[in-house]
């Protein structure tokens, strides 16, 4: 099954609510879900991938070629690519059109990111179920995942955390940002920001890698370290939870100065191929995440349908990084890319 087979029949399956585009960039679907309708005007999604497209390439071909190496460790782990799943909830609600339910979706992901050697988030929602859903799928396939739980109170989060927490699950995340995502309905009222304290509480009760989702500022970074966070996710909830915020990519490199290697730094927000991953590898980060995409290679292709998108961008990033000069995911660095004005 090729991507372009895979899309056309997501596109089929996914209508009316994604329109799978040929270019994902928050303009079609301006103003609605699951496109950018909470932030409203689409700035926020825009801005990344408006900004990827100044970011250019610094072609190198001239050194002693050993072969390329994209596999990365983290989380006490190795993976075959920088590329992680994000975590998408909604599958058969209010984001997308229920063509499959969350869990079908959720097996479809685990077994699919198992059998490409990524790493795949599942995501949270106002319903226990949900995040229940994406743990077990990794149960029953025998894989690693990393559940990302709403800022719920502390009580209430670790509440949640306690009722899926198994082996399988190598890391927690918390996506902060969704502090103020209108989505989660009545329940909003039972999110919130988060403080140091709090967060470390919650990091300590945790046991495992802790993850905080929805970092913006070099401020931001330092806090989450202050909190004993292993790893961030630098963005912005997809552009769907604020307006005028910056490109995400465009914020890893005052981002990475910030925290040194204190962190892992991982980023989502319009990262479209392998040449986007090796631009945010460049920029600062550890790994890249890729959201939307993986659900259309899941309603399109089922499990093959995603392991065949993961290694088609590992493909992209793989010649990038042969074109570059850079032997292995270490390598490659700032002096790589360029931004234009």
């Amino acid at each position: 099954m090729t991507i372009e087979e895979i899309w056309e029949n997501a596109r089929g399956i996914m209508a009316p609510k994604c329109r799978v585009c040929k270019e994902c960039n928050g303009l079609a679907c301006k103003g609605e879900i699951p496109g950018v309708g909470a932030a409203g005007d689409a700035s926020s999604w825009t801005a990344c991938t408006e900004f990827l497209k100044k970011v250019k390439l610094n072609m190198d071909t001239i050194y002693d070629f050993q072969g390329v190496d994209t596999g990365v460790s983290m989380f006490g782990r190795h993976w075959k690519s920088p590329v992680f799943v994000s975590p998408i909830g909604g599958i058969s609600g209010y984001n997308y059109n229920g063509a499959i339910t969350q869990e079908e979706y959720d097996r479809r992901l685990i077994e699919g990111a198992s059998a490409a050697s990524i790493l795949a988030f599942v995501g949270d929602g106002a319903s226990r179920q949900q995040v229940k859903s994406g743990v077990a799928a990794a149960v029953a396939a025998g894989a690693p995942v990393v559940p990302v739980m709403k800022p719920w109170k502390t009580e209430a989060f670790i509440k949640r955390w306690k009722e899926i927490k198994c082996g399988n699950i190598i890391a927690l995340g918390m996506d902060i940002d969704a502090a103020g995502f209108a989505n989660l309905g009545t329940a909003v009222d039972s999110v919130s920001p988060r403080g140091v304290a709090e967060l470390r509480e919650i990091v300590k009760d945790a046991g495992v890698p802790f993850i905080l989702k929805g970092i913006m500022t070099a401020k931001g970074a330092e806090k989450a370290a202050e909190a004993g966070c292993e790893a961030i996710v630098v963005s912005t909830h997809g552009g769907r939870v604020i307006p005028s915020a910056p490109a995400t990519c465009s914020v890893l490199p005052e981002i990475r100065a910030a925290v040194g290697g204190r962190m892992k730094i991982l980023v989502d927000g319009g990262i479209r191929s392998g040449a986007d991953v090796f631009k945010a590898l460049a920029l600062g980060a550890d790994a890249a995440m890729i959201g939307r995409p993986f659900v259309i290679a899941g309603h399109g292709g089922g499990a093959e349908g995603i392991a065949a998108y993961a290694e088609h961008i590992n493909k992209q990033l793989c010649n990038i990084m042969l074109l570059c000069g850079a032997a292995d995911i270490r390598a490659i660095s700032r002096e790589m890319v360029r931004i234009e004005s």
